[in-house]
């Protein structure tokens, strides 16, 4: 039995997207920040596994704040899982997980390089249904040769996605 990775696009990514960023919101109150939905499941009509990706976008030496912030609610820092500047958190608790939609959580100080690309990447895959519609297929090729090897799956798409991004940061230029 093959186990799928991804998921056609579905129009409750963004509704979780918004009741995420509704529970943030609530804990950033007072604190200049932005809070954006990135990734594949940010890009009507874009394949993707069903985990929604979130950066909390901050002020250039505001993440201290941000952290602290965000061990009120249930999130531990991980540190930057080899993304400079670009801060990742886990939903320790159980309960949380459960009664959250899937999810990763990110902090990012304003113009940080990361967060540049996931932005143009988020932004040029919205325009551009011909690189749409190359990415999906690479993905579900990728979910059929390699099953449920997540991985795989991501290493092989890599080359697909980094192309992409540069691209969409020419394009911004």
């Amino acid at each position: 039995m093959t186990v799928t990775l991804v998921e056609e696009y579905d129009t409750l990514w963004p509704l979780w997207f918004e009741q995420l960023k509704t529970r943030l919101e609530g804990v950033l109150h007072g604190i200049h920040h932005v809070i954006e939905h990135v990734g594949s499941t940010a890009v009507p009509g874009m394949t993707a596994k069903p985990i929604i990706d979130i950066v909390i976008v901050c002020e250039p030496g505001g993440f201290p704040v941000i952290r602290d912030r965000m061990a009120t609610i249930g999130y531990v820092h991980r540190g930057d899982l080899g993304i400079q500047g670009r801060e990742a958190f886990n939903a320790t608790e159980v309960a949380l997980r459960l009664n959250l939609p899937p999810h990763h959580l990110y902090a990012c100080e304003k113009g940080n390089q990361a967060l540049l690309e996931h932005l143009a990447f988020r932004d040029f895959m919205r325009q551009h249904p011909e690189w749409r519609q190359k990415l999906n297929a690479l993905k579900w090729s990728l979910c059929e040769k390699y099953d449920d090897d997540r991985q795989a799956y991501i290493d092989g798409k890599s080359a697909m996605v980094r192309e992409i991004t540069e691209l969409a940061l020419k394009s911004r230029e």
